[in-house]
């Protein structure tokens, strides 16, 4: 079998940083359409197309994707050779990025994250969003899953697939009260201000509906789109904040917060989202087994 022509990888790296032939070829200086002869030269040797045309711009392919994290990898390591020889110099690392909705408890996060965390061999890429732009990133290959507390559904367009890794009790905590009284749900909510995830969030829609049973307009506080935001503000609010125990854990094992009352019949799922890929990167399958 040939060997890898090392040569044609530093011009297809060097053209999917520049985001095309031209820009490419001006910063190597050379010919365009030699540029595009060693490309083709290297994709026929991988037996893969690295990018697809979309209108004038070049898109890489998942093929490209991942043939760009180890074309960085690979001359990566070229500079730590040469920082070896003056005594520094770490191993390759393997890169696995994922998207969270803001809404996502952060302590969940690194729960999860957690085995990987440390390792010299790994580099994490954690990006926050809206689930929109995540799953855009996610089908541009740009993130290797997302990280939701709701499913999303799969159709003939999207290769979409909702892995449930858990499901968390939703409660109302809040600093401890001067009369120890068991807080009697729903009633109390008639007169104790509450701190709220933003309309749009799984646990949002249940904790509507169950007030809409009971007849109740809740007095809220503020409603909160970031989970570490909501948390921040469960801290300082004389009321109480709906959220998922995990979400204000040190605060409870401290004791600056207290766990009020579990919501009866609501919980918060955590979801691994990704879609079908030939190449799956391995970091993930290790993450979520």
């Amino acid at each position: 079998m040939a060997s890898l022509n090392y040569h044609h990888l530093r011009y297809f790296w060097a053209i999917a940083r520049e985001g095309g032939l031209t820009r490419a070829a001006q910063r190597l200086n050379v010919a365009q359409s030699a540029l595009s002869t060693q490309l083709s030269a290297l994709e026929a040797q991988l037996g893969q197309k690295l990018f697809t045309r979309v209108g004038k711009r070049l898109e890489l392919t998942e093929a490209g994707r991942i043939a760009l994290d180890h074309a960085e990898t690979i001359f990566r390591t070229g500079d730590e050779l040469l920082d070896t020889l003056q005594g520094r110099g770490p191993g390759a690392r393997r890169v696995l990025r994922i998207g969270a909705i803001t809404t996502l408890s952060r302590n969940f996060q690194l729960e999860l994250l957690r085995p990987l965390i440390g390792r010299g061999d790994v580099e994490l890429v954690v990006h926050s969003g809206h689930l929109r732009d995540l799953l855009a990133q996610l089908d541009a290959l740009t993130l290797d899953a997302v990280l939701s507390n709701a499913p999303v559904a799969r159709d003939a367009e999207k290769d979409w697939t909702s892995r449930l890794l858990d499901e968390q009790p939703v409660s109302l905590v809040g600093r401890k009260p001067r009369r120890a009284r068991a807080f009697r749900f729903p009633d109390d909510l008639h007169e104790t201000p509450i701190l709220l995830p933003a309309l749009g969030s799984s646990i949002r829609a249940g904790f509507d509906l169950l007030m809409d049973q009971a007849g109740i307009r809740p007095i809220i506080l503020a409603e909160v789109d970031d989970m570490a935001m909501l948390r921040l503000l469960a801290r300082e609010s004389p009321g109480v904040a709906l959220v998922p125990p995990v979400v204000v854990r040190d605060e409870l094992r401290s004791g600056l917060l207290v766990e009020r009352c579990q919501v009866p019949g609501l919980v918060e799922g955590f979801y691994a989202i990704t879609r079908s890929r030939r190449f799956p990167n391995p970091l993930l399958a290790e993450l979520l087994k």
